[in-house]
């Protein structure tokens, strides 16, 4: 996995949906921890949406995306936590 740039804190975009349990727990392990991200609507936002879809493949939310680099879907713990640590 990537390690943040130049001591830089990544950019996390976080895509999810209304109604979905596994990007409300992505949502509440990442403010718990004090771990800014932007949030991103994909039932409102079709650019958004589509990026999830076609150029990534993922068919589930969330998606975590950091630094556009490296990303994920559904709630995963262990890259939550690989994440935390190089913050």
């Amino acid at each position: 996995m990537l390690i943040c740039k130049l001591n830089l804190a990544p950019e996390i975009n976080v895509y999810t949906k209304p109604g979905c349990p596994q990007c409300k727990q992505t949502k509440r392990w990442l403010d718990n921890r004090n771990i800014d991200y932007n949030e991103i609507d994909v039932t409102t936002d079709r650019e958004a949406y589509l990026y999830i879809t076609d150029a990534l493949g993922y068919k589930q939310a969330p998606v975590v995306e950091v630094d556009r680099e490296e990303h994920w879907s559904g709630f995963n713990k262990e890259n939550l936590e690989w994440l935390a640590r190089y913050l």
